[in-house]
């Protein structure tokens, strides 16, 4: 259909003698679902004061506004001179969103540049100021008022950096997790978990920050959802479901207002709920309009769901969640991605809770990139399930046990089956005392502990 069907004209064509050419008077009637990415609006059907639109005058650049102003008007006028001017930007700005797209090619992780025992004091004090900005963030925006972009980069920055050394002591720290500060506290490890994916596929340290911004916002409409609702401990009835599908909408108008704020940002906070198979909400897009930060988020976010203990909900274990989002790779989840993500988080990730195969338990500390199934592991528990005192040992290092056995880690367990505070065990002083502890060269490392 010919674009001049679209629109009856209120405005009249005049020529000049002058100057020899014919000029369009700005204003141009159409009804909203003639609307189309691309065209200025220039005047609703109703004051602009009773919508959301923060301007009074804009082109529309996103199918989120063109559904906002389908369901907010019935017909507008749209400034065809304008929407000429304004088109050469939005173009540009596609061209960037798609080379920034292209960019994100998956490739070999970037070797990490320390260890566990050199990185963990730096992280766990940038751990827990981070983990501090984002909840007085979420307070801020409870409120009423926006987000710091700039102070929200200086946060995230510091958390690209400790990763980048070892993604270990991060790890670790983003275990310690508790179902009454849930929102904060999912906000900050979905961050760092899409920051350690977007090592394991080689994302540099520019790129990481703009995913680490991904994660941090996505959940950020969830604050302007009621606070009820939000820690209802039962399954949402199907009106306050539609309420809380809407934070994705609310995030995105929050982000959209926020000075300075990365696009990609914008539109993860839209879209980390839409699925591949377009099931997802709020629009149930295809795969092909999801980016990579909004395929990266969704993977982070599913697999710290899970794996947290939430007002309705048990924690699930790493071997349970990465069952998930096995089944849900391909169809749902990005394939390739999901591989990724279990390959950074290793078998055993930091801070899991192990069952040896002489019957002791032991928390990880440190995986072995290439050992993956003999991490350094914290001993917590013998067999007979009596305290040993927090020894850690390099599995690479040391094969056996007092007796000769074998000693390799049978399995991943719950610590509440084994009436152990997880708690506890995230403390700085105890992974200090156990590294203090250990030495490579000491024999008979069990057999202190026999008596």
């Amino acid at each position: 259909m010919a674009i001049s069907t679209f629109f009856k004209k209120k405005a009249t064509r005049t020529t000049s003698k002058s100057t020899n050419y014919s000029t369009v008077l700005d204003e141009v009637y159409t009804r909203v679902q003639n609307l189309r990415i691309g065209m200025y609006v220039c005047k609703l059907d109703r004051p602009w004061t009773d919508t959301s639109f923060k301007f009074q005058g804009f082109l529309i650049e996103t199918e989120q506004e063109l559904q906002t102003l389908r369901d907010t008007c019935e017909h507008v006028f749209i400034d065809v001179t304008k929407q000429k001017k304004h088109l050469g930007d939005l173009q540009t700005k596609r061209t960037k969103k798609n080379t920034d797209k292209k960019s994100l090619r998956i490739s070999e992780p970037v070797e990490k540049l320390g260890s566990f025992e050199q990185e963990f004091n730096r992280a766990e004090r940038t751990y827990q100021d981070s983990k501090v900005f984002v909840s007085d963030l979420m307070d801020k925006v409870s409120n009423g008022e926006g987000v710091d972009t700039a102070i929200a980069k200086d946060a995230i920055s510091a958390c690209v950096n400790s990763v980048m050394h070892s993604p270990d002591a991060f790890l670790w720290l983003s275990q310690l997790k508790e179902k009454d500060t849930y929102t904060a506290q999912h906000s900050m490890n979905v961050c760092i978990l899409s920051i350690i994916l977007g090592h394991q596929i080689g994302l540099k340290a520019e790129q990481l920050n703009r995913v680490a911004m991904c994660g941090m916002m996505h959940d950020m409409g969830k604050m302007l959802v009621p606070l009820d609702m939000l820690n209802k401990p039962g399954k949402l009835d199907p009106a306050e479901w539609r309420v809380m599908q809407k934070h994705t909408v609310l995030g995105y108008e929050l982000l959209s207002s926020s000075p300075n704020m990365f696009q990609g940002a914008i539109e993860t906070a839209l879209y980390h709920h839409e699925r591949l198979d377009s099931k997802g909400y709020p629009r149930g897009i295809s795969s092909s309009s999801l980016s990579y930060y909004s395929n990266i988020v969704a993977i982070a976010d599913i697999y710290d769901a899970i794996t947290s203990d939430r007002v309705y909900q048990k924690a699930s274990t790493h071997l349970e969640a990465i069952k998930v989002l096995f089944e849900l790779s391909g169809t749902q989840l990005n394939q390739q991605l999901v591989v990724k993500f279990i390959e950074s988080l290793s078998v055993y990730p930091p801070g899991s809770f192990v069952k040896m195969s002489n019957g002791s338990i032991a928390m990880v500390l440190e995986v072995n990139s290439k050992l993956k199934l003999r991490p350094k592991i914290m001993l917590i528990l013998d067999k007979n399930k009596q305290l040993l005192g927090d020894i850690m040992i390099d599995l690479t290092k040391t094969m056996t046990d007092f007796a000769g056995n074998s000693l390799s880690i049978s399995g991943i367990i719950k610590p509440d089956d084994y009436q152990i505070s997880a708690k506890n065990y995230y403390d700085k002083s105890i992974i200090e005392n156990s590294f203090a502890q250990y030495s490579p060269k000491k024999k008979g490392l069990f057999n202190r502990q026999r008596a």
